[in-house]
């Protein structure tokens, strides 16, 4: 008997852009309807570039393209009996819907691409009201520690970057400025743990890459957010968009105030004569500011685009900060009771003024670019500090620092598959801080200035890079292949002294990532790269400064940059309704650098009493060697119920020394994470996440475990044109962060609530000219999911 004929698999791809603007269109939906079956058996979504690339049975399908607000594009009655290439579809505006549809397209949580994970913000309830922050607690992979640190894999030296570029909105302290930005401002978080060469090559955790919302509908449209909770804070924020004809104008703007309470306790043992210190501090850091980003897209033709930018914001601060010192001799008895009141107050503006040229050529893919930035920023602190109801010292410290930014790429493909990019960027930052310390005098009653600390020092980092890549696709097989060179030009110049140095040194940074599909639900990727972290102007400031009496912080000039080379094997999988991601990572660093913190040998006189002073500082002190494994599962039983999970295992061996004291160490640590979101009865969302971050410890530092839990609820109103959301962060008030640090000298224990405690938001949202639209539509990889 004759055996039955196989059905073959036959190629269909294509490109999908705006027919206005010629700009490629991001998941624009492509299905396939069976003619033999009466039903949609498969389909694929466009990538960034607008190509989609799928295998389907031999046989007759109407061929449908969609994307939100477009009109849709269908091929009926097509044969398909050989490989089909439909070259560039064009879909033009629906004008009749565009009232119909949400800024923000409800889509997969988290996307996996070669080199990076995508986590998409709009349906994170959690973060409602929230700032970013908060949103970057909740991203895998991602953990925001109690001073608003951001770490990656449990890697602190992170790369973060606004719209792919440094930007404004960061400013000269990225922790606190991204506590100022609006959760509602961003549309999603790109993961790039192994970033290719067109990336620079700053970060050896990788780079976190913040895309925030730009509307691609026709007319006038846009959103307003307000939210208010407890403790005390509140919030406006809206997005405006105006496009038409060849123009599209944006802008977004926000104000917050926020008022966060917290506490540091520190508990020091000193070993030479077993005195102790109490030392309590209590605070309350209230916070507001506006910040602004308003820009216009300028389509020139059919081929060139022009978009203009201008970031400003205007932050303000006060840190009220009570701390109270007890000395205590070995046998308990109390030797000093000193109350110190710190009243800080903080101005900070920045401005970001930035241009793009886009050059689209006639062979898809095949383009030009050029982007231009400039930003100026300034921050001013000032305390003046009151010792047991005496006003005792005035510190206060200017930062002013510009930076330009320059870049071009050059993207050409070759042949189907195959693609070359080459680039250059240039980084030009000039920061100077001016820090002065007066101390009264007690004789004569005026502040005099203490020499010892008062200082200026002028930081210059100019960094130009250039870049090459090469990338194709062998049957299943692609590849990726890059190289960058880095120059590093330093100035530190400390007029204070007369100190004058100058640095130079440049790196070449290696990239490879593979990727083997073995169908289209399933792959495996290998990445490699070589990156590393400079050191920046505070970590290179070789003057002191007092954070209280007993403790001080000095950089080291000296300090030279950390090397680091990673491999990352990664495998992904969709069946069912779950979609598996999992990642085994390797990295090896060099001059690693830690804070180091020990007696300095000098005393203070507080009541009479002779107090210790500990000294913290940066130092290069060893080589790392970090392994790690992470693990990322979605389930999507259906379209009203999502559970995600995340998990992150690594061990750092830390081999080092420095200052003739032994740092080597090996920590085992993991990160987990669960989110869980359900649409309940009267179609009202409810989410809720628990992360809990495991004890660590290294040569001087042990860090207990942390347990947080966030629940929110959210609901439609006035027929999807509005939301009203409510969300607990902290429901169990347990972000606490506790530990020990133990040198030669002295044992600390710490406990320390830097980010507040348990928090209550509520939050509202008006859509104008806009209306949340969901389609639900079958996963074609496996399971479903919300578009």
């Amino acid at each position: 008997m004759a055996e039955p004929e196989t059905v073959k698999d036959r190629v269909v791809k294509g490109n999908v852009i705006d027919q206005e603007t010629k700009q490629p269109l991001e998941y624009a939906t492509i299905s396939f309807f069976s003619y033999k079956e009466q039903k949609v058996v498969d389909g694929t979504i466009t990538d960034i570039n607008g190509n989609f690339q799928i295998k389907v049975s031999e046989g007759i399908y109407d061929i449908r393209i969609e994307y939100i607000s477009y009109k849709t594009f269908e091929l009926s009655n097509k044969k398909i009996d050989s490989n089909l290439d439909m070259g560039t579809v064009s879909l033009s505006l629906d004008l009749e819907t565009l009232n119909e549809v949400e800024i923000i397209a409800e889509k997969t949580t988290v996307e996996v691409r070669l080199d990076k994970k995508i986590y998409n913000v709009g349906k994170d309830l959690t973060v409602r009201g929230g700032n970013v922050s908060d949103v970057l607690d909740n991203v895998p992979s991602v953990s925001v520690d109690a001073e608003g640190n951001i770490a990656l894999r449990g890697n602190d030296n992170v790369r973060i970057l606004i719209n792919g570029k440094p930007s404004g909105l960061v400013g000269l302290d990225s922790s606190d400025a991204l506590q100022q930005l609006p959760a509602e401002a961003i549309e999603k978080v790109e993961v790039i743990t192994s970033p290719s060469a067109r990336y620079e090559a700053e970060g050896t955790a990788g780079i976190l890459n913040i895309i925030l919302r730009r509307s691609k509908l026709q007319g006038l449209n846009g959103a307003v957010t307000a939210n208010v909770g407890y403790p005390d804070r509140a919030g406006i924020s809206g997005n405006i968009n105006f496009r038409t004809g060849d123009l599209n104008i944006f802008n977004t703007i926000s104000y917050r105030y926020n008022e966060s309470p917290g506490y540091w306790y520190s508990y020091t043992t000193f070993k030479n004569n077993g005195n102790i210190n109490d030392e309590k501090r209590d605070w309350v850091n209230t916070s507001k500011g506006i910040t602004n980003n308003f820009g216009v897209e300028w389509y020139i033709n059919d081929s060139s685009s022009i978009t203009t930018s201008m970031v400003f914001s205007d932050n303000n601060g006060l840190d009220e900060s009570t701390t109270r010192l007890l000395q205590l001799d070995s046998n308990m008895n109390l030797l000093s009771d000193n109350l110190r009141i710190d009243p800080q107050d903080t101005d900070s503006k920045n401005i970001q003024y930035s241009f793009n040229y886009t050059k689209n050529f006639k062979t898809s893919g095949h383009k030009l670019t050029f982007d231009f930035q400039f930003e100026d920023n300034d921050r001013d602190e000032f305390s003046l500090i009151n010792v047991d109801g005496i006003d005792s010292d005035i510190l206060s410290q200017i930062v002013d620092g510009s930076k330009i930014f320059l870049r071009t790429d050059y993207v050409l493909p070759l042949g189907e598959n195959s693609q070359f990019e080459m680039g250059y960027r240039g980084d030009y930052d000039d920061t100077t801080t001016d820090y002065k310390v007066e101390l009264l005098n007690s004789n004569t009653g005026e502040f005099e200035i203490d020499t010892n600390l008062t200082n200026v020092f002028n930081f210059r980092n100019y960094i130009h890079a250039a870049y090459f890549q090469f990338g194709s696709k062998i049957n299943k097989f692609s590849y990726l292949l890059g190289l960058r060179m880095e120059n590093t030009q330093l100035t530190l110049d400390q007029p204070t002294s007369g100190d004058f140095e100058k640095r130079n040194f440049t790196g070449l940074f290696p990239t490879i990532n593979l990727t083997y599909e073995f169908n289209e639900d399933e792959n495996l990727t290998l990445g490699f790269n070589r990156r590393l972290r400079r050191p920046w102007s505070f970590f290179l400031n070789p003057y002191p400064s007092r954070s209280s009496v007993t403790n001080i912080f000095q950089g080291d000039p000296g300090l030279n940059p950390t090397y680091s080379g990673q491999i990352d094997l990664g495998y992904l999988n969709r069946f069912n309704k779950f979609v598996l991601s999992t990642s085994a990572y390797y990295q090896r660093s060099t001059d690693v650098m830690r804070f180091v913190s020990r007696g300095t040998g000098e005393f203070v006189e507080v009541d009479g009493i002779q107090v210790p002073v500990i000294l913290r500082t940066p130092a290069n002190i060893a080589t790392e060697n970090r392994y790690g494994f992470e693990f990322n599962l979605t389930y999507s039983p259906s379209r009203k119920w999502r559970v995600n999970t995340d998990f992150n295992l690594f061990n750092s061996i830390i081999d080092g020394e420095f200052d003739g004291a032994n740092f080597d160490s090996e920590n085992v640590s993991w990160r987990a994470r669960l989110s869980n979101k359900l649409t309940i009865p009267w179609e009202i969302d409810w989410q809720t996440n628990i992360n809990y971050r495991g004890p660590s410890l290294d040569a001087q530092n042990t860090r207990d475990g942390v347990l947080t839990v966030n629940l929110a609820f959210s609901k439609d109103m006035f027929k999807e044109k509005a939301s009203i959301a409510f969300n607990v962060n902290d429901l169990f008030n347990t972000r606490a962060f506790t530990g020990t640090v133990e040198t030669d000298d002295f044992i600390t224990i710490r406990d320390l609530r830097y980010r507040g405690v348990r928090s209550y938001n509520l939050s509202f949202t008006y859509r104008f000219n806009q209306k949340k639209k969901r389609e639900f539509q079958r996963n074609f990889r496996g399971g479903d999911i919300d578009m």
